[in-house]
């Protein structure tokens, strides 16, 4: 009996898996087979929750003491708690102003229903027009921060502005404490984490806009997304148990749907993330079923989104949207063939072919029939912007010129290497990207791979979450080598792979296996220069500003209209709450539409055009800006008043371009002189160092 056994046994190992079932049983009897591991020693057990209670205990101290450092210099920064309300007020800029106004607003409502509700039928913002404010703008931040000062009973503790501030603060502490955990995953020690805060401070200019601009809607959103990022790194690990595996699929979940409540621009970062894991699925065939997971939370957040966004039919035309479903569509078709074979290898490239195919095919389709304004300024600034097209027009000229949207300087990187992260980056790529390539290659000719890589393997570019990680911050290096903005997304992950990098004992296993050297031991100590910042007294000191703002509280009628630069009617409305004739957001055509007409009071036009634009809006005052008249300007050709000189033909700007003479001179000089027929059009009734106000006249009287 026992030798019949044998080939019994050896004939049934052979036949061909063709079943879910028979890949289960497959899995048990890979399991009956594994020895059952021992019990670890005690006092192993309580050195690992030793070195887990302090990594959580030094990442959650980081971030409380990075949201206090913030607090600290922002009151440096502004001598914030000596100021009146109006001059804090002045210190939230551009959009910023606009964002925070609407938090006084639900504040002011007598019901937080009443407050939504004035806020999605707002016609108090910007004249003739009536806009759903939560949905253009992303007020989400706003409604949830008034909530949360009424519900805690915070408005007899503490000031709106500081419970305001406070929020975004707390949350650029959870964004470092989430880069920390991150950093602490990937290498395997929390001294990781330490490196990446160290770095990430020390970056500051180049990591974060939140000494800048508090309410922008990225420091809203941004904590969120690497909050995400932790939990994906978390659930791509191979050696996750199942409880681990759950809390970061739900913390994935819900980051993943907060994220893209938080910022408009969401959907196309978790698109650069999406690519990113199907490259990995490409590339890695262990975590396939993990991919598609998060491919589905993907779709449950978009929809969710749809409908909570008040129908955002930007949510349906994104192009994460038609990624995913292709990758669905796709993973359907797919056909089971022995992994290795030519025509493995074959079907894998029809795969690829077939997904970008499906999902540029679905975009247009969903497009096509789905009612959208998918920010199409956007796409021709991008024409321009690579070349592919020319224009003359105004706006388009205008983001051209913003410093945010253009390559970054040489300083970006001077500063990156002089604080030594741009080159420990470039090294832990390097490394990481080679191995890499070298274990899809290993795949690739068919040789099987060990499925537990231990240190001495010196295989680093085989783990999954290094590989998603890799090629996402390639991705958002490519971006942010095009446009300097985007370095706010990239740089904070270039401190986190840094620092993995610099304290992973498997990557320099990696490197020194390739150089055939057996043991190194690389240190690496220096600590932030912070006293210094904190020590220096700064002022913030804008009295041109606070006189305007007083001035328009006291003199002007409670129903006036005012135009002028978006910038300066953002804080208008937030000091004041006069209504305005524009305003300083980018992602509505209409209201770049209106920003490029208002800026004509800088431009060779005549009173009268200038009077017919105003009074097109309602508008009853009109502010010039001597910074903007008389710009000098560091860019040839970027300044306001070149703009628009290009924009209507009043200057050459390439060869064969036809010269427009204007016989009138620039508008916002000769305002100034009052004489005919600027007058009869325009009477100033206020003026500063920095400030002219006029008044629109109803009845207009030519004098000689």
């Amino acid at each position: 009996m026992a030798e019949e056994e044998g080939p019994t046994v050896e004939l049934r190992q052979r036949r061909k898996l063709k079943s879910s079932e028979n890949k289960e049983s497959a899995k048990e009897e890979k399991i009956r087979d594994t020895p059952m591991p021992e019990r670890a020693p005690k006092h192993v057990l309580f050195q690992r929750f030793a070195k887990i209670f302090i990594g959580c205990l030094a990442a959650v101290t980081s971030g409380m003491m990075y949201a206090l450092y913030l607090s600290a210099y922002h009151e440096r920064k502004f001598w914030f708690s000596n100021r009146q309300e109006l001059e804090r007020e002045i210190t939230f800029q551009g959009d910023s102003a606009i964002y925070y106004s609407y938090y006084k607003d639900m504040l002011k409502a007598p019901s937080f229903e009443r407050g939504v509700y004035e806020l999605t039928h707002n016609n108090k913002t910007v004249s003739l027009k009536t806009i759903n404010a939560v949905q253009q703008m992303s007020l989400y931040p706003e409604l949830i921060a008034s909530v949360l000062y009424q519900a805690t009973g915070s408005n007899e503790i503490i000031e709106p502005v500081y419970f305001y501030i406070g929020i975004v603060f707390g949350l650029q502490g959870i964004y470092v404490t989430a880069l920390f955990v991150t950093s602490w995953l990937m290498s395997g020690t929390w001294l990781a984490g330490m490196l990446t805060v160290a770095w990430f401070i020390i970056n500051r200019v180049d990591t974060t806009r939140i000494e800048y601009s508090i309410p922008l809607r990225e420091n809203w959103a941004l904590p969120y997304f690497a909050c995400q990022i932790a939990a994906l790194t978390g659930y791509l690990k191979s050696n996750l148990n199942t409880y681990g595996e759950r809390f970061c699929y739900l913390l994935m979940s819900a980051s993943t749907y907060t994220f893209m409540m938080m910022w408009e621009y969401s959907h196309y970062l978790l698109f650069l993330q999406a690519i990113s894991l199907f490259l990995l699925d490409s590339f890695s065939l262990e975590q396939s079923e993990k991919v598609h997971e998060v491919y589905k939370i993907y779709i449950f957040s978009l929809f969710l989104g749809y409908l909570l966004q008040f129908e955002n039919s930007a949510l349906l035309v994104s192009p994460l949207l038609s990624l995913v479903v292709a990758l669905m569509l796709a993973k359907c078709l797919q056909l089971n063939v022995k992994k290795g074979t030519f025509i493995a290898k074959i079907m894998k490239v029809i795969n690829f072919y077939l997904v970008c195919t499906l999902t540029v095919t679905l975009n247009i389709i969903m497009k096509m029939f789905v009612p959208h304004k998918e920010n199409g300024h956007m796409l021709k600034f991008l024409e321009v912007k690579f070349g592919l097209n020319m224009t003359k027009n105004f706006t388009m000229n205008w983001l051209l010129c913003q410093e945010s949207l253009q390559a970054p300087s040489q300083d970006f990187f001077l500063r990156l290497t002089q604080s030594s992260l741009l080159p420990f980056y470039v090294l832990v790529l390097i490394i990481c990207f080679l191995s890499m390539m070298q274990v899809i290659f290993r795949r690739i000719n068919g040789k099987s791979l060990k499925e537990t890589i231990t240190l001495e393997d010196g295989r680093i570019g085989g783990r999954p979450e290094i590989i998603y990680h890799v090629i996402h911050t390639i991705l958002l290096g490519s971006l942010a080598m095009v446009i300097e903005g985007l370095k706010y997304l990239w740089t904070p992950y270039v401190c986190m792979l840094a620092a993995f990098g610099v304290c992973s004992p498997e990557l320099w296993m990696t490197l020194f296996k390739w150089l055939r050297l057996r043991t190194v031991h690389p240190v690496l100590l220096f600590f932030p220069r912070l006293m210094t910042e904190l020590m220096e007294l700064q002022e913030f000191y804008d009295p041109d500003t606070v006189e305007l703002m007083t001035w328009i509280k006291r003199q002007a009628p409670v129903a006036a209209v005012f135009a002028g630069s978006p910038q300066l009617m953002g804080a208008i409305k937030l000091c004041t709450g006069w209504m305005v004739t524009s305003l300083p957001l980018y992602n509505d055509d209409d209201l770049l539409k209106r920003n490029e007409n208002i800026y004509q009071i800088y431009s060779k036009r005549s009173a009268e055009d200038i009077y017919k634009i105003l009074t097109s809006y309602k508008a009853n005052y009109l502010i010039i800006e001597d910074a903007i008249c008389n710009e000098v300007g560091t860019m040839r050709g970027c300044r306001v008043k070149d703009l628009l000189d290009i924009a209507n033909g009043h200057v050459v700007c390439e060869e064969g371009d036809k010269l427009t003479y204007s016989k009138y001179g620039r508008f916002c000089h000769e305002v100034k002189i009052n004489y005919s027929p600027y007058v009869n059009y325009f009477t100033r009734v206020y003026w500063n160092r920095s400030y002219f106000v006029y008044k629109i006249n109803t009845v207009i009287s030519f004098q000689s």
